[in-house]
C-alpha cells in the first residue's frame, strides 16, 4: 500500500511537471504568434499608407503644373490609379467633387487588384491635397491593404513548428525530471512512514535512516529524536516499575510475615509488632502519595489556585516543619530570606520546597549543612538549596529531573519521583528548576518563579 501511494505521488508530481513545461511552451507560442501578428499588420498598415501617400502626390503635382484642377489632366491619371488597384475620388477646396476614377473610361482596379494578388480595399480615407502648404483639394482614397509575403508566412509557420516541437520535446523533459525528482523528494518520505509505522508497531529501535539536507531532513531528525525519548521512557518506565515492585514487596513481605507469625501463635500482637506494622503501612502510604503526586503533577498548570503570597513566609514555615527531619538526620539547616512575593498557589509551592529539602535530607551526611537562599533577581524570585552531600555523578546530572529516575546512589526508602515532581511544578508556575553539582562538593538546586513587583503587584 505504501509504494502505491509513493507510486501515485510520484506520478502526480511528473504529471504536473510536464504539465507545467507544456503550457510554459503553449505560452511562449502564444505570445510569438501575438508579436508576430502585430509585427504583419504594422507591416500591411506602412504598406497602406505608403501607397495612400504616393496617390496624394500624384494629384498634387497634377495640380502644382497646371495651378488647378483640370478634368483632361485628371483623366490621364486613371490608369495610374487604377494599376495600384485602388479606387479615389477628388473633391476641391470646397468640397465640390472634381474627378472620380469611376467615371472614366479605365479599367477596373479590381482587374488590376487579381493580377498583382493584392489584399482586398481597405476603409475609406479622406486625405488633404496640399500644395506650398495650402490645402487645394480632398482625395477620398480606398488602396488595397496588401498580403503577406509568402516568406514571411513560411518563417512564421517555421516558428509554430519549432514551438510545438519544443513543447512537446520541454514536456518529455519535464515528465523525466519530475520523475526523478519526485522519486527523490518522496523516498524519505516513504521510510519516514514506514519507520513511523514500524516505531508504533512496537520496534522501539526503528529509526528514519534518509535524512536529506532540507526540511524532510528536519522531520525525520525530530523523529528519531521522538523515537529516542520514547525508548527511554520505555526503558525507564520498565526501571521504574521494577523499583516500586520492589518498594511494595519489601513492606507488603514484613508485614504479612509478622501477621501470619501473629496468627500461628508465634508471636503475640505486642505494641512493638503493632508498631512494625504501622510503620510499613507508613511506608506503603508515602510510596502511593508519591506515585498520585507525579500523576496530579500532569495537571498542575491546569489546577493552580493561585493568588499574590509572600514566598519568604512560605519557605520559612516549610524549614520550620522539616526541623524534626533534619534534627533527626543531624543535619544543620542555615536560612538567608529576603523578602519574595509571586503569584502561586502554596501548596504547590509549599511541595516544591520540601521536595529539595527532603532530598537533601536523604543524600547529606550526618553533620552537613543545607543552605536556603531567597531573593530577587531580575523580576524572579530564586529560591536556592544547596547542600554539602557527596554530590551527582556527571553522567546522572542531566537526568535528575527525569520522572522515572532513580540515582544509583539512591536510599531505599525514596520513590524516585520527588524532583521530577518539583521541577514540573516550577514549569506550571512559569519557571523552571535546575541543578548543578559536583561529586565531592555537594549539590545547589536553583528554582525560578516569575516575581511579582512590590509597587504595581504584577508579574515583572
Amino acid at each position: 500500500m505504501r509504494e502505491l501511494l509513493h507510486g501515485r505521488f510520484a506520478r502526480r508530481l511528473a504529471l504536473a511537471f510536464a504539465a507545467l513545461g507544456l503550457g510554459t511552451a503553449a505560452l511562449t507560442a502564444v505570445l510569438v504568434n501575438i508579436a508576430f501578428n502585430d509585427r504583419f499588420h504594422n507591416y500591411l498598415a506602412d504598406q497602406e499608407r505608403v501607397r495612400q501617400q504616393q496617390l496624394v502626390a500624384l494629384f498634387a503635382s497634377d495640380y502644382q503644373r497646371d495651378g488647378s484642377w483640370e478634368t483632361t489632366s485628371l483623366d490621364q491619371l486613371a490608369s495610374t490609379v487604377a494599376m495600384t488597384g485602388s479606387e479615389a475620388e477628388l473633391r476641391d477646396a470646397q468640397g465640390r467633387k472634381v474627378w472620380s476614377l469611376a467615371d472614366t473610361d479605365a479599367a477596373t482596379p479590381t482587374m488590376h487588384r487579381n493580377m498583382m494578388g493584392a489584399g482586398d480595399l481597405g476603409p475609406l480615407r479622406s486625405l488633404p491635397v496640399t500644395v506650398a502648404g495650402q490645402r487645394v483639394g480632398t482625395l477620398d482614397v480606398r488602396v488595397p491593404q496588401g498580403v503577406v509575403p509568402a516568406v514571411d508566412k513560411d518563417f512564421q509557420n517555421s516558428v509554430n513548428r519549432l514551438l510545438i516541437g519544443g513543447a512537446l520535446a520541454v514536456a518529455l523533459a519535464a515528465a523525466i525530471v519530475g520523475v526523478f525528482t519526485a522519486r527523490r523528494a518522496t523516498a524519505p518520505i516513504a521510510e519516514l512512514t514506514r519507520a513511523a509505522e514500524d516505531l508504533a508497531a512496537g520496534r522501539r529501535d526503528r529509526r528514519a535512516t534518509t535524512i536529506p539536507d532540507n526540511e524532510i531532513g528536519q522531520l525525520a531528525t525530530a523523529f528519531n529524536t521522538m523515537a529516542d525519548r520514547v525508548e527511554k521512557e520505555d526503558e525507564l518506565r520498565r526501571s521504574f516499575a521494577a523499583d516500586v515492585a520492589h518498594e511494595l514487596r519489601t513492606p507488603l513481605a514484613i508485614q504479612r510475615s509478622e501477621l501470619e507469625a501473629v496468627q500461628d501463635g508465634v508471636r503475640e500482637p505486642t505494641g512493638k509488632v503493632i508498631t512494625s506494622l504501622h510503620d510499613e503501612n507508613l511506608r506503603l502510604t508515602r510510596l502511593v502519595a508519591d506515585l498520585e503526586t507525579l500523576a496530579s503533577a500532569d495537571a498542575a498548570a491546569f489546577s493552580l489556585d493561585r493568588h499574590p503570597l509572600s514566598l519568604t513566609e512560605l519557605v520559612a514555615a516549610t524549614v520550620s516543619d522539616l526541623g524534626d527531619s533534619f534534627d533527626e538526620a543531624r543535619i544543620t539547616v542555615r536560612t538567608e530570606l529576603d523578602e519574595v512575593r509571586v503569584d502561586g498557589d502554596p501548596g504547590r509551592l509549599r511541595q516544591i520546597v520540601t521536595n529539595q529539602l527532603t532530598n537533601a535530607v536523604k543524600f547529606v551526611p550526618a553533620g552537613g549543612m543545607v543552605t536556603v537562599r531567597l531573593f530577587q533577581h531580575e523580576g524572579w524570585a530564586v529560591l536556592r538549596v544547596a547542600d554539602t552531600g557527596p554530590g551527582i555523578p556527571a553522567d546522572e546530572l542531566p537526568r535528575v529531573f527525569d520522572r522515572f529516575f532513580r540515582s544509583r546512589s539512591a536510599r531505599a526508602d525514596g520513590s524516585g519521583i520527588g524532583l521530577a515532581v518539583a521541577a514540573e511544578l516550577a514549569a506550571a508556575h512559569g519557571g523552571s528548576l535546575t541543578a548543578e553539582s559536583e561529586v565531592g562538593n555537594g549539590t545547589i538546586f536553583t528554582t525560578r518563579i516569575p516575581a511579582l513587583t512590590n509597587d504595581r503587584g504584577r508579574f515583572a
